[in-house]
């Protein structure tokens, strides 16, 4: 819906702001009113935006731009965006703070700052990283940035090629995790991240930690009480209209923010749930139980193999790289029912789960961590030996299953979270040819996600797993997936439970009582246990997960584009033919989902190439 374009340097003289802004205009989103400004060919900046307000320049040589919805911690600041707007009032905060501007700034947001007078340059993304900001440096001289990677490939001073690493990497976790991109020189930042520009030099910096607090003995009444009005003020600083709406999947989250969004609009209020004729996948039934509840006028779309095939083209265009997410179809059918019948501003529940540990993973990986506080004498001289070694627990069931805990307990963490990876599975020298392979590290994978784990401020296992997943699963992927499929469907949206306040609350609850025991979020459920509907607290996560493996296996135009993709990939020289085939088949005769999510990834893979006209 909103998309910026910026630059700043010294570039090849044939390069005109014209002929620049000819390139890459195309691929910024397509709706929203033109701003430009210049002054002379080295600086510029470029923003389709919804109002005016998100884009100033100055007599001083100060030119800001912003997309998302920030606030300011300051009073002066808070007046001057609601008088003037919030690229005003960035400009006003530039001049009082310097490059320290983003500290004073809340919400979600992405911005640039430029200052022709200095020559310098900041860009910046919110602390949950809701709105993407790519940036590519040009020989160091000079800096580019926008909101699209794709933007930035068709800058005339760039010569980018698809990064054969990142290709690896998205196989791996279905997504290319940030700072990387699909392409070879262009970045893009991790949230809470901001870059400096000055004379060809850039620092990159984490300019927000959270701050943990991992013992104490805060009333639980209270906390109970504070969550609530948090949540409230949460959704209202959404500013929720007539036209609003929400994502309704009949989970905690999605039925938190139906709830509430329904007390402060009144009854009516409509709520998009996505259903599917395929058993064990169809949870619209936990949504009609919130919607009654609360009020909600709930409205459902049934998602057949058959949108599922017209959709992939188009999913795979949107997105400026190849994104593997199956959910990401549900989500843009929900986004279009919601469209269709007026709605266009939709609230979601993401980030929930991330805050206040509501995934299994972090409970089976606390009952991995009982394992470690054994002695290592007993572990190396006793337990390993006996249950992992020798030919005794591989004749008994109960000594094996034992053997199987231990082998994926003493793997380190943030490596113990990727025992089910297909690439742990399965050798990457079986997958990939054997040239892919020399030119990729296939360590990386781990090395960025102990990075981001290492960097937590916490010591805590399970605050440390939260904070990877705000990174690699929202930033990276769950925000990916929603603001594209709501782009694409011309709705607005908008994060309530990602709120910085809700967040700040979230670091206060320690995790005794985040995850008590191995029940996951605890807490949370216990505190709105009198507000949510009984089967929703009761109820286990699920979400919009797409049914794709078993379809696949029934649907024969399913199975005529996948497999045509697949055929397509295997020409490429990146995956071995012989793998693809014992794949196929796997899926046919085995696990049909497991099996399913990596045929998923692969076609995706390959229609992305082929809809963005990319070879290797």
């Amino acid at each position: 819906m909103t998309g910026l374009y910026g630059w700043i340097g010294t570039f090849a003289q044939s390069e005109t702001l014209d002929e620049r802004l000819a390139h890459i205009k195309h691929a910024l989103p397509p709706l929203g009113t033109l701003w430009e400004g210049r002054s002379g060919d080295a600086t510029g900046l470029y923003a389709k935006t919804t109002s005016y307000d998100m884009t100033s320049f100055d007599r001083s040589g100060i030119w800001t731009t912003v997309v998302g919805k920030p606030s300011w911690k300051q009073e002066k600041l808070q007046a001057l965006h609601k008088g003037q707007g919030s690229a005003v009032a960035l400009a006003e905060a530039f001049r009082q703070y310097g490059t320290r501007c983003i500290e004073v700034m809340r919400g979600h947001y992405a911005v640039a700052v430029l200052d022709t007078s200095k020559k310098s340059a900041l860009i910046a993304v919110d602390r949950m990283g809701t709105q993407p900001l790519f940036y590519a440096l040009i020989n160091g001289k000079g800096l580019v940035f926008a909101s699209t990677a794709e933007a930035l490939r068709h800058h005339p001073g760039l010569e980018v090629s698809v990064d054969l690493q990142a290709l690896y990497n998205y196989i791996y976790f279905n997504i290319i995790p940030s700072p990387g991109t699909i392409y070879n020189h262009i970045y893009k930042l991790e949230p809470g991240q901001c870059l400096v520009y000055q004379d060809g030099k850039t620092d990159i910096k984490h300019y927000w930690q959270p701050t943990f607090i991992e013992d104490g003995n805060a009333s639980f009444l209270n906390l109970k009480h504070e969550l609530q009005q948090v949540l409230r003020k949460a959704i209202q600083r959404c500013n929720p209209d007539t036209t609003s709406g929400s994502f309704l999947s009949g989970g905690t989250d999605s039925s938190t923010v139906a709830g509430v969004l329904a007390e402060i609009l009144g009854p009516g209020v409509p709520a998009y749930s996505i259903g599917f004729d395929e058993p064990g996948y169809d949870e619209v039934e936990y949504a009609r139980i919130a919607a009654k509840h609360f009020g909600n006028q709930l409205r459902e779309y049934y998602v057949t193999p058959e949108d599922v095939v017209a959709a992939i083209p188009e999913v795979a265009r949107v997105y400026d790289e190849p994104f593997g997410n199956a959910s990401a179809i549900p989500a843009l059918f929900c986004a279009r029912l919601a469209s269709e019948n007026g709605t266009h501003m939709l609230l979601a529940g993401d980030g929930g789960d991330e805050l206040f540990a509501g995934n299994t993973r972090y409970a089976t990986q606390k009952l991995f961590d009982v394992y470690h506080r054994v002695p290592p004498w007993l572990r190396r001289s006793l337990l390993e030996p006996i249950f992992i070694q020798s030919s005794i627990s591989q004749n008994l069931p109960l000594f094996s299953k034992v053997g199987r805990y231990i082998e994926q307990a003493r793997e380190p963490m943030p490596k113990r979270l990727q025992t089910y990876n297909f690439l742990h599975r399965i050798s990457p020298s079986k997958v990939f040819s054997q040239d892919f392979l020399q030119a990729v590290d296939t360590t990386l994978p781990i090395d960025l996600m102990r990075d981001t784990y290492e960097r937590a401020p916490c010591e805590s296992l399970l605050n440390r797993m939260l904070y990877l997943d705000w990174k690699l699963t929202l930033a990276d992927n769950d925000l990916r997936k929603v603001n594209r499929m709501c782009e694409l469907a011309g709705v607005e949206v908008r994060y309530p439970l990602l709120d910085d306040e809700l967040v700040e609350f979230s670091t206060r609850i320690t995790p005794s009582l985040k995850l008590k025991g191995l029940s996951t979020r605890y807490f949370y459920k216990q505190a709105l246990k009198d507000f949510l509907p009984h089967e929703i607290i009761k109820k286990s996560k699920h979400g919009f997960g797409l049914p794709f493996g078993i379809w696949l296996r029934k649907s024969t135009t399913l199975q005529e584009l996948i497999y045509s993709d697949l055929t397509s990939l295997g020409e490429r020289g990146i995956i071995q033919r012989n793998f693809m085939q014992d794949l196929l088949q796997s899926h046919r005769t085995d696990h049909a989902a497991y099996y399913g999510t990596l045929v998923w990834v692969l076609a995706m893979l390959e229609r992305w190439l082929q809809e963005h006209n990319i070879t290797i």
